[in-house]
């Protein structure tokens, strides 16, 4: 597999399709395979915090999630095949959970949210076995107390029911902490570590009509709707700036 260096960040050149089918291949072999879903805000972020730089590096797969990503491709001659979002891809592996009969166990979100997803999801994939859905509120290494006791309660019941999708949504960094923290105890195949998902799936946040989603407008669309998020927008034109003025090596081959 092809991989980029986007700003030392490591972006695996991957379709949706190789992604889907290669989880897949490791559920089929009981194998762990960890996810995560960097975009342009990521990578911005890891520019500032090497612990997470080197966290998000530690991935056995980091999907190109952002159509910043596919721009910084082209614009230094290095493209990528094609943007995966990490919501379309969890979404994908719901659609082989149910036609396999996989267990999904999920865990994020505020308290409410992991369990509305998944009622929403059993309606539309009968054939999934919901394992577990847990909320985000509870005392463990994404909140800096990695062993908490309600962190290995969790941790347990994960692996009392051995799921073969594990949803991991507690936003950026937070998420691949505690993934990082605790992989080598979890007993899950697929392990992703996928931000809003849960929201999104629970119907509380509203995904962005195909339309904008097309012309890589997603961002200006949730813009739109929470004018809170420019704050963390910002970075996006800071991005293509870095990518459009840097050297080449800013995005390389590795």
């Amino acid at each position: 597999m092809d991989k980029l260096s986007i700003m030392g960040v490591r972006i695996d050149n991957i379709s949706m399709d190789e992604a889907l089918k290669l989880a897949e291949k490791k559920i089929d072999n009981d194998e762990k395979f960890i996810i995560y879903t960097p975009n342009t805000e990521i990578i911005m972020m890891c520019q500032k915090d090497e612990e997470f730089l080197k966290i998000i590096n530690k991935s056995d797969l980091n999907v190109p999630d952002g159509v910043g990503l596919i721009y910084a491709g082209k614009i230094k001659k290095h493209p990528l095949k094609e943007k995966v979002a990490g919501y379309d891809l969890s979404v994908k592996l719901l659609k082989l959970a149910h036609e396999k009969g996989l267990k999904l166990y999920v865990v994020g979100g505020k308290p409410g949210v992991a369990e509305a997803a998944m009622k929403n999801v059993q309606n539309t994939y009968p054939g999934i076995k919901i394992a577990g859905a847990m909320h985000g509120y509870f005392k463990g290494a994404h909140l800096g107390q990695g062993g908490h006791e309600e962190e290995l309660e969790l941790i347990e019941d994960i692996n009392k029911q051995k799921p073969h999708i594990l949803f991991v949504g507690f936003g950026a960094k937070k998420q691949e902490q505690w993934i990082e923290y605790n992989k080598d105890l979890l007993k899950a195949n697929v392990i992703i570590g996928n931000g809003g998902t849960l929201d999104g799936l629970a119907g509380f946040v509203k995904r962005a009509p195909d339309i904008f989603i097309k012309l890589g407008l997603e961002w200006f669309y949730r813009l739109i709707r929470e004018p809170k998020r420019i704050k963390r927008q910002i970075v996006l034109p800071v991005f293509m700036l870095k990518v459009i003025f840097g050297n080449k090596d800013i995005v390389r081959e590795i």
